[in-house]
């Protein structure tokens, strides 16, 4: 599978104390390890294991994948936002590899 691609979709504005509608989406196979290649061997586990949000440095949004989420991890989740800023958003692999997206929003 090519590299994982992060997707966010993070609203460009709000006001002041808004609470907004975040959706993220990694393409990613998430092999859980339990299944057989052709020849009987078993393909190793490779998954998301973390998934964060931060808003200007402040955790919004985190949680621990296992292996039975399915390919192409999908989160939606809701924050309030205080202030212009950025949300970072961190994604963890089993082999160590991290995927991070940045969106920023301005509240007006």
């Amino acid at each position: 599978m090519a590299t994982p691609k992060p997707r966010v979709k993070v609203p460009k504005t709000a006001s002041a104390g808004e609470v907004i509608t975040i959706k993220t989406l990694i393409s990613h196979e998430m092999e859980s390890g339990q299944r057989k290649d052709r020849d009987g061997n078993t393909i190793p586990r490779k998954i998301i294991n973390k998934f964060s949000c931060e808003f200007n440095g402040q955790q919004v949004f985190a949680c621990d994948l296992d292996p039975a989420i399915s390919a192409n991890p999908y989160f939606e989740f809701s924050a309030k936002v205080p202030e212009s800023g950025t949300f970072k958003f961190t994604w963890v692999d089993d082999d160590g590899s991290v995927y991070e997206d940045e969106q920023p929003i301005e509240v007006a």
